[in-house]
């Protein structure tokens, strides 16, 4: 005798409006992100408009001249493009490679003191200087780098070589900015990857060491494994902002001198949209930024997950 089919209705659980009346009270905790979401996140969006329009403050939106592409077009053929975005993306793939492993690599070290003190402390010393204001951290760069008085110059000096101007050079600003970068916010990312080693069962570690595994083979065979998902999406999270860099930071380093490296889409963005009032061309560029940051998001989201590891969605 065949079981009786069951109800679609029954299949499909409680509705939409049962699930609100039931638990409200969390539907209501959502208002305000989601207004806060609406309100700053989605309603700017009607202003993405202005980069396919000559934008005239006095006509507003929609009153501008509808230009279509034309000003992504311009910025894709002016001589500045080649130069911004190759430095756009020169500083952040040093940064991805020399700066992503860092916090993991700290995270696994200090996952294995043993003192809970010294834990404490170091983590504390590691994650400060992300408290640090950006302004504060430039200011110590041209202390710390100047030719005459800075203290990296003067070490030079009492060994015999000469002076650098580390701020004015090319050559040097990409080195300095990543290695600062990495100094600021490597404690960041730490605690995130300390927090996922914390979920690891000791039951496992307790198994390896009576099997007669050493401190490295634990870390390869149980830690490394169990924060890869976390490495997978914190990395997926890092190509999709490949072409974003902090605009106060490379701004404040920036001189005349070593404008060749310091250039950026970001920093270009604020000389052609604030300082030359070219409101339609600057936002025609960062849209166009926008949209390469998402289609690397999302190619690198699906190369993940057909890799078999942790993916966004």
């Amino acid at each position: 005798m065949s079981a009786p089919a069951l109800d679609p209705l029954a299949r499909r659980g409680p509705s939409l409006r049962s699930r609100i009346l039931r638990h409200w009270q969390l539907y209501v905790l959502l208002i305000p992100a989601l207004i806060y979401l609406i309100v700053f996140k989605y309603w700017p969006m009607y202003g993405v408009q202005i980069a396919f329009r000559n934008y005239n403050p006095i006509d507003g939106f929609m009153g501008s001249e509808w230009v279509g592409l034309e000003h992504i077009t311009r910025f894709l053929q002016s001589f500045q493009f080649g130069r911004v975005f190759f430095n756009t993306i020169a500083i952040n793939v040093l940064g991805l490679v020399f700066g992503f492993p860092v916090p993991i690599i700290l995270a696994l070290l200090i996952n294995q003191l043993g003192s809970r003190r010294l834990k404490s402390f170091i983590q504390t010393v590691l994650f400060s200087p992300a408290f640090i204001s950006t302004v504060v951290v430039v200011g110590m760069l041209f202390v710390l780098l100047s030719p005459r008085s800075g203290l990296v110059n003067n070490a030079i000096t009492l060994i015999g070589g000469e002076p650098i101007n580390f701020m004015n050079e090319e050559g040097w600003f990409r080195p300095i900015y990543v290695m600062s970068d990495i100094w600021q916010n490597a404690g960041f990312s730490m605690i995130i990857y300390l927090a996922a080693l914390a979920a690891v069962d000791p039951s496992l570690h307790e198994a390896a060491r009576v099997d007669g595994a050493n401190r490295w083979q634990r870390v390869w065979h149980i830690d490394l494994p169990s924060i890869r998902p976390v490495v997978s999406i914190m990395f997926i999270l890092a190509i999709g902002n490949l072409l974003n860099i902090g605009f106060e930071k490379a701004l404040l380093m920036q001189t005349d001198l070593n404008l060749g490296a310091s250039q950026i889409i970001q920093t270009y963005v604020y000389d052609v949209g604030l300082k030359s009032a070219q409101f339609s061309y600057s936002a025609a560029i960062s849209l166009f930024n926008s949209v390469l940051n998402m289609i690397l998001l999302l190619v690198f989201n699906q190369v993940a997950k057909r890799a078999g590891q942790t993916s966004l969605f």
